[in-house]
């Protein structure tokens, strides 16, 4: 039986294509075949593996440019009861779409907040005029470019070849060495491996409650590859802190870390620990 694999859709977005891999991968190691099915949130993504109307999900989960994807982020520490089964980096390469004969023409660009971010001074440049607008995705407004010529969007040279739409410029990312990391996701242990995520938030908002968290891996000698905070959502200055750690949580010193970490944060939530994977 095939396995069902979520991602944020609709058809030919950089998050199929890092699905699409994961999906080859799959087969590679295990020989299973998979299907995927597309969403059009991160959201209803995640939440599709959570309810178990998925087995796996695929969502962006860090950029190079723009930092990390907040709606992941605020999905797992709510859906605390998925785990990361690999990490997936991938090269990304914006592209303008539109039918507009003349770059003149183009009075609005679509596209999902990251791509528009990622290429905002290219815009400022060549679309000065262009307002740009936020959707779920960087294929959502596809649709609707055959039918007015003075709409825009950003997306892939793929979704340009599957929508049989003209590319106008391509790459028009504002640096040339973007890449966006994804995340395999389902509700079976973590396979471990070199890297370990995790989320904890702290009781009080009083000096050194998050150096202490901290100093328990410095003195292990525990590598912090990346930390983030977002807001608890409780009250204002109130944050949860993410963590990505050069460490297998199986192993001797971060079990003995973990340990203690749990005595000075108010919630600990362990994500797993994966190998990542390039293409």
């Amino acid at each position: 039986m095939a396995i069902s694999i979520a991602h944020l859709g609709p058809p030919g977005t950089y998050t199929e294509a890092a699905a699409i891999a994961c999906l080859d991968w799959l087969k590679q190691e295990t020989g299973q075949d998979a299907i995927l099915c597309p969403y059009p949130s991160i959201g209803q993504t995640l939440e599709a593996v959570a309810s178990k109307e998925a087995q796996m999900a695929v969502v962006p989960m860090e950029n190079s440019i723009e930092g990390s994807v907040t709606m992941t982020l605020d999905n797992l520490w709510q859906l605390d009861t998925l785990r990361i089964q690999r990490a997936l980096v991938m090269p990304i390469f914006h592209a303008l779409l539109s039918r507009a004969e003349d770059w003149e023409a183009i009075r609005v660009v679509y596209s999902h907040p990251q791509a528009l971010a990622q290429c905002q001074k290219w815009l400022d440049n060549f679309l000065p005029k262009a307002q740009p607008i936020a959707l779920n995705s960087t294929t959502e407004a596809l649709q609707y470019l055959d039918g007015d010529p003075t709409i825009a969007a950003i997306s892939s040279q793929q979704a340009a070849q599957l929508h049989h739409l003209p590319i106008l410029a391509c790459p028009i990312n504002d640096y040339p060495d973007n890449c966006t990391r994804f995340l395999l996701l389902s509700l079976t242990p973590s396979p471990g491996g070199a890297y370990t995520s995790l989320a904890f938030s702290v009781g009080a908002n009083q000096p050194g409650a998050l150096v202490t968290p901290l100093q328990i891996f410095a003195k292990r000698s525990i590598n912090l590859s990346r930390i983030e905070s977002r807001p608890t959502k409780r009250s204002l200055g109130e944050y949860l802190f993410f963590i990505d750690l050069e460490a297998d949580a199986r192993g001797a010193s971060m079990q003995s870390a973990l340990v203690e970490l749990a005595d000075h944060t108010e919630t600990l939530k362990i994500f797993g620990s994966y190998d990542v994977l390039s293409i």
